[in-house]
């Protein structure tokens, strides 16, 4: 099943405070979100179930949809709390400052697995047919839409981290969109801002 970890007391979503990108050591993700959350922050952290095997049992494990990253909203103005919380290497930053995420970007990853749908990781995409979902519990959230094995996948992308995640869809339930949406504004496929880290195709649409 798949689960998210989401460390706040209040479901506060849809507020404007803008969203950051917290670097994590490997395989720190959920301790840096739990001791986040001790401290009274904020946090996001979207989980995918997988399957491992070893050689005596196969075992259904959650995952960080993002490996290395935890979601954070607001909080800087207590910014020495957060980059000394162990595990933590950085904020994702631009040009010294820490860089915000497209609210549409995060909330549009949150509702996938909220609703139970099968997400899991995907290439990042710079280019591709743009859609929004105009029906169903997905309705208005935007990505690009692939065909693998006859079945349909919408991908979403956290397009300043260069990482991005898909799930299955009906295609009669996307509508094409005039390019990519305005949150993405260039980057879909042209080159992306400097960041560092501081301390399916046209099948579905009848192959117009």
């Amino acid at each position: 099943m798949l689960s998210i970890r989401t460390n706040s007391q209040d479901d506060h979503f849809d507020s404007p405070i803008s969203w950051y990108a917290i670097y994590t050591r490997h395989q720190h993700e959920k301790t840096v979100a739990r001791i986040l959350t001790s401290k009274g922050f904020e946090t996001f952290l979207p989980l995918y179930s997988a399957v491992h095997n070893w050689k005596d049992r196969t075992k259904l494990v959650s995952l960080p949809l993002f490996p290395c990253y935890v979601f954070l909203k607001g909080g800087l103005e207590r910014r020495l709390d957060i980059v000394t919380t162990p595990g933590i290497h950085a904020l994702v930053s631009s040009a010294g400052h820490p860089a915000s995420i497209p609210h549409a970007e995060i909330e549009g990853i949150r509702r996938a697995i909220e609703s139970g749908a099968s997400i899991e990781p995907h290439p990042l995409l710079k280019c591709g047919d743009w859609v929004r979902v105009k029906s169903g519990p997905f309705r208005e959230i935007q990505g690009i839409l692939v065909r693998k094995k006859n079945v349909y996948r919408l991908v979403l992308s956290i397009e300043m981290l260069g990482k991005a995640a898909s799930f299955e869809i009906d295609a009669f339930r996307v509508e094409r969109l005039n390019g990519a949406p305005s949150s993405v504004g260039q980057l879909g496929c042209a080159a992306k801002s400097h960041l560092y880290f501081e301390g399916a195709r046209r099948e579905a649409f009848g192959g117009s």
